[in-house]
């Protein structure tokens, strides 16, 4: 699995802990988050107990980000043998609002507040 690294944004994965780091910010159009969502494909199939998303340092994530790390939510949710981290930072209002959505699409995920 390849990290995305580019001025704006980046997004990390660490095998050894199964954290996928988000940071920067994220304006992209739909098509542009497709190495994202692939990423986050790539990780599924690893069927790992434990995946954390690490939104601490992604600053801004436009609508289109939302949807994709929605869907991925939702497809940890129906998977039922993972569980799912969301690790956030409350300084950016943007998390507030939508990680407590994802929430709402698997209640079993756990959020940790920085």
């Amino acid at each position: 699995m390849e990290n995305i690294i580019t001025k704006a944004y980046s997004v990390k994965y660490d095998a050894e802990t199964t954290t996928v780091y988000f940071q920067g910010v994220m304006r992209l159009n739909g098509t542009e988050y497709v190495p994202i969502k692939q990423l986050l494909n790539d990780i599924l199939e690893v069927d790992h107990p434990v995946i954390i998303l690490n939104l601490q340092g992604l600053e801004v994530l436009n609508s289109s980000g939302i949807s994709i790390l929605g869907r991925f939510v939702f497809t940890v949710a129906n998977k039922k043998t993972i569980h799912l981290i969301v690790q956030g930072a409350e300084k950016f209002v943007w998390q507030r609002k939508w990680v407590l959505n994802f929430k709402r699409l698997m209640p079993s995920l756990l959020l940790e507040w920085k």
